[in-house]
């Protein structure tokens, strides 16, 4: 993982702790985070844009951008804003980044 945090957390310190990892680095998040939550107070980036080449991370936080698609260890992917973390969750930033 290539970026530093561009979140921090202000408030709600206090809910369980969650571990998951994300291209293979393991990270903490709070129980009922959003994937995308996670990955901004640990990374700050979920991928790189195809156009561009450019780091990217979701930025509506509602599922409307389609900037923040991850993939999970099964193959398949998602939008970071719409999942909820949970404890062994294995997610990657590139489709090529998968344990196959």
């Amino acid at each position: 993982m290539r970026s530093r945090p561009h979140a921090k957390r202000l408030d709600e310190t206090d809910r369980r702790i969650v571990h998951l990892q994300i291209d293979g680095v393991e990270i903490e998040a709070l129980e009922g985070d959003t994937v995308l939550t996670a990955v901004l107070l640990s990374t700050g980036q979920t991928g790189t844009d195809v156009f561009n080449q450019s780091d990217e991370a979701g930025f509506c936080l509602m599922g409307a951008c389609q900037s923040c698609w991850i993939w999970t260890s099964g193959g398949g992917h998602l939008r970071a804003c719409d999942m909820a973390v949970e404890d062994g969750l294995k997610l990657f930033t590139k489709p090529n980044g998968l344990d196959r």
